[in-house]
């Protein structure tokens, strides 16, 4: 995904203050439909997402993220990039403590694939 539209994505997330910014807490975001394109293929990839982040000083505002998610639907791009691309927008819009992004595809040829990664906040000091 070029640079320029790369961006466009990303600035799709919205966040909001996180009211309890001092207390360490987790939030579980599950969307059961997420859909890509196969770049290989072009055939249709679907899977469920799991985030998992403690927010530090904003939380991720849920339509926002859903109409993000949405924009993959015709994008032809590979489970494990698009699961880190995902990583990536999420933390540089939110900047959690830390975050981890579970993506389990549905199988297809009889292979299913999961692809989990992580950001953890570095501490100076």
């Amino acid at each position: 995904m070029p640079d320029e539209k790369a961006a466009e994505f990303r600035e799709m997330l919205e966040t909001f203050p996180n009211q309890f910014p001092d207390r360490e807490y987790q939030i579980e975001i599950v969307c059961p439909e997420f859909t890509s394109v196969c770049p290989m293929t072009g055939q249709p990839d679907f899977g469920t997402l799991t985030i998992t982040y403690a927010p530090a000083q904003k939380c991720v505002e849920l339509k926002s993220l859903k109409m993000y998610l949405q924009r993959f639907r015709n994008e032809g791009i590979f489970y494990e990039h698009v699961t880190n691309r995902i990583l990536d927008d999420l933390t540089s819009q939110m900047e959690p403590r830390w975050l981890r992004l579970k993506a389990a595809f549905t199988p297809r040829g009889g292979i299913s694939s999961i692809i989990t990664c992580e950001f953890v906040k570095k501490t100076t000091g």
